[in-house]
């Protein structure tokens, strides 16, 4: 309903629209006059074509209707005449069955008793009919009846069936007699005037069973009223004519005539506007002031449409679309727009010719920014290789174990911080970082500087798809090295097998993610150079590095596994996003 009413108003707001509705409102008086002098004629040539339309249906349907009626007639007499001759048996038989010959139309004529058995028939042969639903219906009616059997049940033909009660003198009623016409017989050449074309003629009961169409049942009940029942239209005592649609779509125009009221009646159809719809050719001249004010409005409105509310809606349509980001103006032809739509489109041309030169500038400056940091990020990266690499050349020289062991951790978290600068310089705008690409060169990194030709670990590494932001990233390589170095501290296995390592990162839900670091071999004896680490200083940056990403350090250890796993939320992208925003706006004020 909301949406309907947002349709009718935008629609109201057009300019079109308005001046529409202006001139309706000028021209409405003029029309009011125009229609009110049509109204009266309109009428009288309704009134004639219904009435020329109830006489063609009755002469299309005067042959079946004649029938019909003698048909019903005939029973009416033969229900006096059979009921002294229902005792006789065979001379009730001949009586029939010469009336079965003298009209030269009927399949049979029979009495059915109370009993549902035709004891006096044409046919000669008495009959079981208590399998007849026509037979139980019109021995329950007890009134003159007419009915259709598409098969009838001696003749095994589509039939009309004209019934009339038999009463014996105490008005009892006997039984039922009862004649069949063939539809074959019904069907005739119906007599129309000179030119007219032939309507489609269906006759039907008091109960809306239709009893002969000249056009075959199928297609008759096809090309029946979609909104009225046969059934209805018995009903009405008058001849009626109306336009109605098909079950099949069409329109057509109707004429329903009583011959026998609610018994017999008869209907014609036409299409519509065909020759027969004689008061449909009434309808132009009812419609001419309708079409001639619709036309004046139809006229303004085009004219408001292409010299007003077409250019503006181009017009529109550019700006929207540049407005959602669509660099690629094509130029408008706004040579037969009125004065100030030009003018308009002039300026909004001007206005984007200065965006996309001022747009043009911010990109260059962004990507010289970009530039810059990642040469500082590489720059940081080969300086904090140059220190491990110096930091390797003093661990050489140093002649303690506890002297190597802490070398060692440091230079393997200077080595991390390195290669967290290589991952800052190598994305794409420097705001997300994918963690399975730094992670794997963490690992790889910490297990080479870990083993040598006389210790070999098994590494299998499972990285999700996780994507970081800067300030979790770092502190979450950080924290893995320490981790990796913490583990590997244990590093053991029986003999003849290789330690095996398992580090992973998956998502939990869409905002929590688990680092875990297992050795699920065994324990051995830490090296000399690893057990000189062990100062506590592992576990103070482990728990320091996973309050920075937010997370909480949880340690398992067995005689068979060592674990450590961290569980942490995901920062959205969008804060590194908001983070750098916020630097370059404090830049650039530090700047002015």
């Amino acid at each position: 309903m909301t949406s309907l009413a947002g349709l009718q108003r935008r629609y109201a707001d057009r300019i079109g629209s308005r001046m529409a509705f202006l001139l309706a409102l000028a021209l409405l008086p003029l029309g009011a006059i125009s229609v009110a002098q049509s109204h009266a004629v309109l009428r009288e040539a309704e009134a004639r074509s219904e009435a020329a339309l109830t006489g063609e249906t009755m002469r299309a349907a005067e042959h079946e209707v004649r029938l019909i009626q003698k048909a019903q007639g005939a029973a009416a007499a033969l229900a006096e005449v059979v009921r002294p001759l229902l005792a006789t048996g065979e001379a009730c038989d001949n009586a029939l069955q010469e009336v079965r010959e003298a009209s030269q139309i009927y399949e049979v004529v029979g009495f059915v008793g109370n009993d549902m058995r035709m004891t006096c028939s044409s046919i000669g042969q008495e009959q079981d009919m208590s399998d007849s639903e026509t037979a139980a219906f019109a021995l329950r009616a007890g009134e003159p009846l007419l009915q259709v059997n598409p098969t009838g049940r001696i003749s095994g033909k589509s039939v009309v069936i004209a019934s009339n009660p038999v009463m014996d003198t105490s008005g009892r009623q006997l039984g039922v007699l009862a004649i069949s016409l063939p539809h074959g017989a019904l069907i005739g050449q119906p007599s129309l005037s000179s030119g007219q074309v032939p309507p489609v003629l269906i006759t039907f009961n008091g109960a809306g069973d239709i009893l002969t169409s000249s056009a075959g049942f199928e297609l008759g009940r096809q090309l029946l009223p979609r909104d009225r029942s046969l059934a209805a239209l018995a009903g009405e005592s008058r001849s009626i004519a109306f336009t109605a649609l098909t079950e099949s779509g069409g329109e057509r125009v109707y004429s329903i005539v009583p011959i026998i009221p609610e018994r017999l009646y008869a209907l014609g159809s036409w299409p519509a506007g065909g020759e027969a719809g004689l008061w449909i050719r009434t309808l132009p001249a009812f419609a001419l002031p309708s079409l001639m004010w619709l036309a004046c409005l139809l006229v303004t409105w085009l004219a408001a449409e292409r010299m007003i509310v077409r250019p503006i809606r181009h017009l529109r349509k550019a700006i929207l679309d540049f407005a959602k980001g669509s660099r690629v103006v094509d130029p408008q032809d706004y040579a037969d727009a009125p004065q100030e739509i030009r003018q308009l489109a002039e300026a909004f041309a001007r206005m984007t010719d200065t965006i996309l030169h001022d747009e043009a500038e911010l990109e260059d400056m962004v990507h010289q920014k970009e530039v810059l940091l990642r040469e500082v990020h590489h720059r940081v990266k080969n300086n904090l290789q140059l220190i491990a690499s110096i930091m390797n050349m003093q661990m050489r020289q140093a002649r303690t174990p506890e002297a190597k062991g802490l070398m060692k951790g440091l230079q393997d978290r200077v080595m991390s911080l390195a290669t967290i600068h290589r991952g800052l310089y190598q994305t794409t705008g420097l705001t997300d970082i994918r963690a399975d690409e730094l992670l794997s060169d963490i690992v790889r990194q910490v297990v080479n500087l870990a083993t040598g030709p006389g210790r070999r670990i098994a590494v299998h590494t499972d990285f999700g798809d996780v994507r970081l932001t800067p300030d979790q990233a770092v502190p979450l390589a950080l924290l893995l090295t320490e981790a990796l170095t913490n583990v590997m501290k244990y590093a053991g296995a029986p003999a003849g097998e290789t330690p095996r390592l398992d580090v992973s990162l998956r998502r939990e839900d869409a905002a929590m993610a688990v680092l875990d670091v297992t050795n699920s071999v065994g324990i051995g004896p830490p090296s000399p150079e690893t057990a000189a680490m062990g100062t506590g200083l592992g576990a103070q940056l482990l728990a320091g590095f996973a309050q920075q990403i937010g997370g909480e350090v949880r340690i398992e250890r067995t005689e068979t596994r060592h674990s450590l796993k961290v569980r942490f939320e995901i920062r959205p992208l969008a804060d590194a996003e908001a983070r750098n925003e916020t630097d370059a706006e404090s830049s650039a004020a530090a700047a002015s």
